[in-house]
């Protein structure tokens, strides 16, 4: 490695280790589980409400770090995750996992969100990778065939976004107050997708292969649009609903989709969703700014929305790599780079630890959000360093 990679990769280890598990590290409850959320200002809100993906994300991220860097704290707090999560969030009556329960684990917002259940299968699978716990794979399993078995659509293909506690039809299935009611959504597609590969690796299911590959399908075919871009909202039949452009969610499928194919270790799968995933890359670059930062996206009236928020830097970062070292685009490293050194230089919280939410137009952190929280979680900056961390190894 040269002077730049070098000073890249240690950079990203020193920021990993120091900046965002560190932080992480400390949010551990001795009542069990991890903190609902920690304001801007650094002070722990206690007593707050345990969003489910929070804390499956927080399993994924410590049991993935002691993977590249096999600390017993990493390990430890992976298992504490998943001791805690899999006690309150999963309902033993229905199946499935709730939205969110009180600090001491009582549910409060008990719907199925699929999102969610592809993260309670994502962080699950690689707790399983460092502990062989056979019940943490029973658990991942179980959650996989409840998916196929309730939101699965016979009819048109695809998922259902979201269902009651009993999985009875919701009226209000939206995932956030950012996005519509839809029946089905880009969003929780890609990440059911990136459950499943997780999931495969370790379990060669043939009905999780099948259900994989029709995924890896339905976002080349049905959530990529024309132009390379995600469609982002759709009817049950996928006719398209009215969305702006996620420039974060582009680069993010770009490199992810062709990630999952991988782990089909099918050649000629991999052939076939390469250009999707090129595609996918360079829609997603539409939103570099001269700075070498993403904006968050484009609104449907055509005006952008040019906060820098942390996930879509990190993703920047990552996809813009994948361009480099799978699709061969030279000029992919050094936007990955510039990416990197805003982040450092701008949403990197030196003094208090993680990253600022966002950096909003005016150059300054936005510190109305916080630092942990329902959304704001140890997933895209800590699969960014890992990311780095697997490049250079």
């Amino acid at each position: 490695m040269n002077e730049i990679t070098d000073r890249f990769f240690n950079e990203t280890v020193d920021e990993l280790e120091n900046g965002i598990l560190r932080f992480w590290l400390g949010l551990r409850d001795p009542r069990g589980g991890f903190y609902g959320e920690v304001l801007s200002s650094g002070e722990i809100r206690p007593d707050a409400p345990r969003g489910v993906i929070l804390n499956a994300r927080i399993i994924w991220a410590f049991a993935a770090a002691y993977q590249m860097m096999p600390k017993t704290a990493y390990l430890e707090a992976a298992v504490a995750a998943g001791e805690w999560f899999l006690k309150y969030f999963v309902d033993a009556e229905n199946g499935g996992v709730y939205w969110s329960v009180s600090a001491t684990g009582e549910p409060l917002d008990d719907k199925k969100q699929l999102y969610s259940q592809g993260f309670a299968i994502y962080g699950l699978s690689e707790l399983y990778k460092v502990t062989r716990d056979p019940k943490v794979l029973a658990s991942a399993a179980a959650l996989f065939q409840m998916v196929e078995t309730h939101f699965a659509d016979a009819e048109h293909g695809g998922y259902i976004e979201a269902l009651a506690r009993d999985f009875s039809p919701l009226e209000d299935m939206s995932l956030s107050a950012h996005d519509i009611n839809a029946d089905k959504t880009m969003n929780s597609h890609l990440h059911l997708l990136e459950a499943y590969a997780n999931l495969y690796r370790i379990w060669p299911d043939d009905a999780l292969r099948d259900a994989l590959e029709r995924l890896l399908d339905i976002v080349c075919t049905r959530v990529m649009g024309p132009d390379g871009h995600l469609q982002l909202y759709f009817r049950r039949d996928w006719s398209v609903l009215p969305g702006g452009i996620s420039y974060g969610h582009d680069i993010e499928t770009s490199w992810l989709l062709l990630e999952c194919a991988f782990a089909t270790r099918n050649f000629d799968l991999v052939s076939k969703v390469r250009p999707y995933a090129l595609a996918m890359g360079k829609a997603g670059n539409e939103g570099l700014l001269p700075d070498g930062s993403m904006r968050y996206e484009q609104l449907l009236d055509g005006s952008f929305d040019d906060s820098r928020q942390w996930w879509v830097q990190a993703e920047t970062v990552v996809g813009n790599l994948w361009l480099w070292k799978y699709h061969g685009d030279a000029e992919a490293a050094g936007r990955a780079l510039a990416c990197w050194a805003y982040i450092r230089n701008h949403l990197v919280d030196l003094d208090g630890g993680e990253w600022y939410w966002s950096i909003l137009p005016d150059g300054t952190p936005d510190r109305s959000q916080p630092k942990a929280g329902f959304w704001k979680c140890p997933y895209h900056n800590t699969r960014m360093c890992l990311e780095i961390l697997k490049l250079f190894n």
